[in-house]
């Protein structure tokens, strides 16, 4: 029988790699998790192609084809070895090769597949890995079709201690809200925490707190509550290392202005600094 699924009801699990290290905490989580939650896991590489500047050197076409074909076999070969141990426990798995763009193909696949998560690593995907946040993770997140999961390399996605932000936002409400489920089904010690900018804006997170305490008591589960002042993704951060956080549970974008960006700034600097998972809470 599979342990306790924190994440509710999951059937469908995508995760992507490109098997460099970055991707491997990712990998490692996926494959638990589908077996926790008794999960179809669908694992997605892509081989990033440059073919819009083929022109400028015609005569690299054919090498690049036969570099493509060889990075697919590679991938494909990296895949079946890393599932190897969830298909013997009877987790059905899929793997997905493909060449072109990382981000459309990862969310294509999991439209295609009707995946309740997407499980990704911080960094890798992409020869820009060197940013504190890879491009493809952040373009995955502001588009995603499903909740996201961003696993750092040596990171494991644990609940017995869960860090949710919020800011009274539709967006911070429904980090509550899946953090308040998640730690009904694990028993885990629940932390909720909201940051004001400044002293001006202190009633606000206040009231946040209030909503998170409301929404926390209709679900009979208790919770500590943390206010601070500044930075929000500091903050966050912070309380995440002093309470050995094991997953931080945010919304894709708050009140800010730059709300109407692909991806909220404080979201993607937790994601970017945390040392633990993240979940990324979708607002549907």
């Amino acid at each position: 029988m599979a342990e306790q699924c924190p994440l509710g009801e999951l059937e469908k699990i995508l995760v992507a790699t490109d098997g460099s290290e970055a991707s491997g905490g990712a990998v490692r989580e996926a494959v638990s998790l589908a077996g926790r939650c008794s999960s179809k896991l669908t694992a997605v590489s892509v081989i990033e192609t440059f073919q819009r500047f083929a022109y400028l050197a015609p005569n690299v076409i054919g090498e690049m084809a036969k570099i493509a074909q060889d990075q697919e076999k590679d991938a494909r070969a990296h895949l079946e070895k890393a599932l190897t141990d969830a298909a013997a426990t009877g987790i059905k798995t899929e793997i997905v090769v493909k060449t072109g763009d990382p981000f459309s193909i990862i969310i294509d696949e999991a439209k295609r597949t009707g995946s309740e998560l997407i499980i990704i690593g911080r960094r890798g995907l992409t020869h820009l890995a060197r940013m504190a946040m890879g491009s493809v993770t952040a373009k995955v997140i502001g588009d995603m079709p499903s909740d996201v999961l961003v696993v750092p390399r040596d990171a494991s996605m644990g609940c017995h201690v869960i860090l949710a932000a919020t800011d009274g936002s539709s967006d911070g409400k429904a980090a509550v809200e899946e953090a308040i489920k998640m730690c009904h089904k694990c028993d885990s010690r629940l932390l909720v925490i909201s940051i004001a900018k400044s002293k001006a804006r202190e009633a606000e997170a206040a009231e946040a707190l209030a909503q998170a305490q409301d929404l926390a008591k209709e679900a009979g589960v208790e919770i500590e509550t943390l206010a601070a002042t500044g930075k929000p993704y500091v903050e966050i951060i912070r309380a995440a290392k002093e309470n050995n956080v094991d997953l931080i549970v945010v919304g894709r974008h708050g009140r800010g202005k730059l709300d109407k960006l692909l991806m909220g700034s404080v979201t993607e600097r937790v994601v970017g600094h945390a040392d633990c998972a993240v979940l990324v809470s979708r607002t549907f």
